[in-house]
């Protein structure tokens, strides 16, 4: 079905302040995809906040540029699936890596993380990037470290000295 330019140019200004939001893009080929398989996939993606669409690469082309997307420009071929994580940089990539795990008929084929664009293999790497809450608690996990171990020195005296104690008294007892 034909699109008039009016359409066009909707369907470019949406894609661009999507892009101009996105930390991270995943770019998939779904041929071979059921109806129902694509459906899955996009309540799936819909759960975890990303915005999927599926769009032709001259428009994506218009749209990207511009944007930190514009190094996948030359990449854009074929029938592609755009999958846009919005809150957090690897929600797309842990959907799109999940989903084709179960389905081997959708091929990622582009990443792109902070206007870098990655191999297809590397899909691991930026699916595997902590949630904002993760990493809010690994740094502070980092933080109170210093702190256990220093309270844990300061009482290790008096530590020993109980066992002494209790040592002694199981001692006497014995005896």
């Amino acid at each position: 079905m034909s699109l008039n330019i009016e359409q066009k140019k909707a369907i470019v200004s949406e894609l661009a302040a999507v892009a101009a939001g996105s930390p991270s893009l995943i770019a998939a080929e779904y041929r071979g995809l059921t109806v129902s398989e694509m459906t899955d996939l996009r309540k799936k993606a819909r759960d975890q906040g990303i915005y999927v669409k599926v769009v032709r690469n001259t428009l994506a082309r218009r749209a990207f540029s511009g944007t930190g997307f514009e190094c996948i420009k030359d990449g854009l071929s074929g029938p592609l699936l755009l999958a846009f994580s919005s809150a957090e940089p690897g929600a797309a990539a842990k959907v799109m890596r999940d989903f084709a795990k179960t389905n081997e008929k959708l091929i990622i084929k582009l990443v792109v993380l902070d206007g870098k664009a990655f191999a297809a293999a590397d899909i691991e790497k930026v699916a595997n990037i902590p949630s904002l809450s993760q990493a809010r608690s690994m740094f502070l996990g980092l933080l109170q470290a210093p702190l256990g171990k220093f309270v844990r020195v300061l009482s290790e005296p008096e530590a020993k000295f109980l066992r002494l104690l209790a040592a002694k008294r199981d001692q006497q007892q014995a005896a």
